[in-house]
């Protein structure tokens, strides 16, 4: 009855018991009202397109999923959450009582000379048998327990928004090459296109040279022109076979080709994007909330590492059989048990436990320094990505009307020399930079097309927010954000936007679910 009434008591204790140390909340970060290359405040966003929906090209669809699926980054991303849910329940453990079982049986023979033998009948040795159950418990009074668990959670969230992060890289990377490897597809093609027609001048050149209607320098430049063309020709094809290896590395296969579909300009480009409220990116952008869950973490460790100044409250207990003869290791006269209550509270450790403190609060500071550093540069990449893609576009529609400036140039340079009135070099100069505004405009094409997926990548795209359909190649969210006293009100997370579902998203590959940050 009193080792009832020890043990209730103990319980109540416990659950009364608070934990140690702060607890965590957002720290208070200024984000701006809008962008600066963003035009007005809205809440709409290009990143709340889902990327099956960004991208119209069916096959760069295709190259996705299989990446998402396949890539070995992502692979590795995944198993960290299961190393961190392991250790997260290796912490979370500590909570419960631990019970174990022993079984011993044997025979002890002391020497005759020794200062702890006895005499009985004669015999030195003595069989012994015995069967017990052992039991240990730390009552987490002050919260070390309870704050190690929530250090290794938190932990365990960040590694899951780390896998985010690496999932929308992906999406990202791959778009990125398959977009460039169209864009090299075009190049190469003017460059074929170009070499025919400069193949075609050296023998109207040649013609005219046996002629004696024009001199031998007409001739060797347009040689000479024919062979920087085809060089062109030769590192087109380089890059071609390079790119595809690049996207065969993130499909997690072997260098191949890759099949596509059409020009770069095939990928829809629209003049203007929504970049929603600066605000959203601390609940979309997974670097940023790795960053806070992190910070969230080290804030644990301290209430842990304080903790360990305060006494530790623990039960032990022992019960079982013992008996040196085995017949009688059942009965009654041979049970044996114990039960303690153990205290033990630091006096003198040469300061390690405040030492201990201290480095977790340095470790704390580190920690939210390095999240308002990548809100901050969230917020850089966004404006860098704003000003590239407007700039792109502008870039666009200058050299569209450039190469059909350089092709009227072109046109009468060429009637004029056959009419004898200009020289070659003048055509050859017309050529050559009909060429040039041609790669260029096809780059520029290339660079809009990639400044959208950028800026993309940038807000934090890939998945709606708030909208979970699943893991990426089989992860399951299996996490929540433990309860954490209110954050102060800065400015508001934009309300979802949705956006509207005209292609389904592959089954293979639905979206993460997102893990909520800490109110």
């Amino acid at each position: 009855m009193a080792t009832r009434f020890v043990c209730a008591s103990l319980v109540c204790l416990l659950s009364l018991g608070c934990a140690a140390g702060p607890d965590y909340e957002r720290p208070k970060v200024a984000t701006p009202d809008s962008f600066r290359q963003g035009g007005p405040p809205v809440e709409a966003s290009l990143a709340n397109v889902p990327w099956w929906d960004l991208f119209k090209d069916e096959q760069l669809r295709k190259l996705i999923t299989v990446a998402l699926t396949e890539n070995y980054d992502l692979r590795i991303a995944i198993e960290r959450i299961e190393e961190a849910r392991a250790n997260f329940g290796i912490a979370k453990a500590d909570l419960y009582p631990a019970i174990s079982a022993n079984v011993t049986g044997g025979a002890l023979n002391t020497s005759d000379s020794s200062l702890t033998h006895t005499q009985d009948n004669n015999t030195t040795t003595k069989a012994l048998y015995n069967v017990g159950l052992g039991f240990s418990w730390e009552l987490d009074f002050f919260g070390r327990i309870r704050r190690a668990s929530e250090a290794q959670k938190a932990t365990l969230m960040a590694t899951e928004e780390a896998r985010r992060a690496v999932a929308m890289a992906l999406v990202s990377d791959v778009a990125l090459a398959y977009v460039d490897l169209r864009s090299l597809d075009r190049r190469l093609a003017i460059a074929k296109t170009t070499l025919v027609s400069r193949k075609e001048q050296v023998e109207f050149s040649k013609t005219r040279f046996e002629g004696s209607v024009a001199n031998e320098v007409d001739y060797r430049q347009a040689q000479a022109e024919q062979s920087r063309i085809e060089s062109q020709v030769y590192a087109y094809e380089a890059l071609v076979v390079q790119r595809e290896n690049e996207l065969s590395f993130l499909l997690g296969r072997n260098p191949t080709a890759i099949v596509r579909t059409g020009g770069v300009e095939e990928q829809p480009v629209p003049p203007e994007v929504p970049a929603g409220l600066p605000a959203a990116l601390l609940e979309r952008r997974p670097d940023v909330r790795k960053a806070e869950m992190e910070l969230w973490s080290a804030t644990a460790r301290i209430g842990e590492a304080r903790a360990m100044l305060y006494p530790r409250i623990s039960l032990t207990a022992n019960y079982g059989l013992a008996s040196s003869d085995l017949t009688e290791l059942v009965s009654p006269s041979s049970q044996a048990w114990n039960l303690f209550a153990n205290l033990m509270q630091p006096i003198f450790e040469g300061h390690k436990n405040t030492s201990r403190v201290e480095m977790r609060e340095s470790q704390q500071r580190q920690a939210l320094y390095a999240y308002q550093r990548t809100l901050l540069n969230a917020l850089r990449e966004v404006e860098d990505a704003l000003v590239a893609f407007k700039s792109a576009g502008q870039q666009r529609v200058s050299l569209r009307d450039r190469v059909t400036a350089e092709k009227k140039v072109l046109e009468l340079s060429d009637l004029r020399y056959k009419g004898g009135v200009a020289n070659y070099l003048e055509v050859l100069d017309s050529q050559r930079s009909l060429f040039d505004a041609e790669i260029a405009e096809v780059s520029a094409a290339n660079d809009h097309a990639q400044a959208l997926i950028r800026l993309y990548k940038a807000l934090g795209g890939g998945w709606p927010m708030g909208k979970g359909k699943g893991e990426v190649a089989g992860e399951s969210a299996k996490t929540s954000a433990p309860a954490a006293k209110p954050a102060p009100a800065t400015t508001p997370a934009p309300a979802t936007t949705p956006a509207p579902a005209t292609v389904p998203a592959p089954a293979t590959v639905p979206a993460p679910a997102t893990t909520p940050a800490p109110k």
